[in-house]
């Protein structure tokens, strides 16, 4: 079983920082991909930031020069530094991966439960 489980969301004013971290467990062989995405209140799921394996990244344009995605291979963990945080940001933060378990072939998606960024104007 592999479980994604984030954390870092909460409260803070616009213009603010935040951080969330994702930290991925159970019976991993390897990730590839790693990626955060966002969900607001009668909206799309939308990407906002992916790292591959080798640290190559790609961003939403909404949230470029702002938001900084990296991940720590050893750790099986992925972050994302959220800086010059606008209203609009305010959603749900969700985790994903591309995980090869040790007990199946080939990688597999998944996702964590989610994390709430809100802020205020």
């Amino acid at each position: 079983q592999v479980q994604l489980v984030e954390s870092g969301g909460g409260l803070v004013q616009a213009g603010g920082s935040l951080r969330l971290s994702c930290a991925a467990s159970g019976s991993i062989f390897s990730i590839n991909d790693m990626g955060w995405y966002r969900q607001a209140p009668g909206k799309q799921r939308e990407l906002v930031a992916v790292i591959t394996s080798g640290g190559n990244t790609n961003y939403a344009d909404s949230v470029k020069g702002r938001f900084t995605i990296s991940r720590d291979n050893a750790k099986n963990t992925v972050y994302l530094q959220m800086n010059s945080l606008k209203p609009e940001d305010t959603a749900v933060y969700y985790c994903n991966a591309d995980i090869w378990r040790t007990t199946m072939r080939g990688y597999f998606n998944y996702w964590g439960q989610g994390t709430q960024v809100t802020v205020s104007s």
